[in-house]
């Protein structure tokens, strides 16, 4: 069974090519600096908060209760220059959350730039969505990578050798 998960959808809205090495178990160079910085930024930041909630075979950066019992899910990002990537990521997770019944809404907390995103999920984000999800199985199921093109995000990448060596 093709399994499509949050990570997956992030790298969708960067990278397709991301996307078929991710699924077929082809891992970036672990030891990448941009890697290591969101691993130490996620680890430091909101350190009172709960972290790491696995829900449903999803797992969350943060999980708060907020007034009335309402649900707010985050993700710590290093940067703001994904903010569509990020969005949709998160509108994955509110997506699958409200297909097993329970309603929340999220937020992008970018602590190097001391932001905040609110994300609600909407129609639009939902249609995007759906069509993302049918996308990255296909791209899952080919027999080969999409081709690399040299894009912005590149240059910050942990594939960037296997891709353009």
């Amino acid at each position: 069974m093709i399994r499509v998960t949050g990570t997956l959808i992030w790298y969708y809205f960067i990278c397709k090519r991301q996307v078929w090495l991710m699924a077929h178990e082809i891992n970036p160079f672990q030891n990448d600096p941009f890697l290591e910085i969101g691993r130490f930024l996620h680890a430091e930041s909101y350190a009172r908060e709960k972290k790491e909630i696995e829900v449903d075979g999803m797992k969350f950066d943060i999980l708060r209760s907020k007034e009335k019992g309402s649900i707010v899910i985050a993700e710590i990002k290093k940067s703001s220059k994904f903010l569509e990537s990020a969005t949709m990521q998160l509108c994955f997770y509110l997506y699958r959350l409200r297909r097993i019944g329970i309603k929340a809404r999220g937020e992008i907390l970018v602590p190097q730039e001391k932001k905040k995103f609110e994300v609600d999920l909407d129609d639009e984000k939902i249609v995007k969505l759906e069509q993302a999800i049918v996308d990255i199985k296909n791209i899952m199921q080919a027999k080969k990578p999409p081709e690399a093109k040299k894009i912005n995000f590149c240059k910050h990448c942990a594939y960037a050798e296997f891709c353009f060596s």
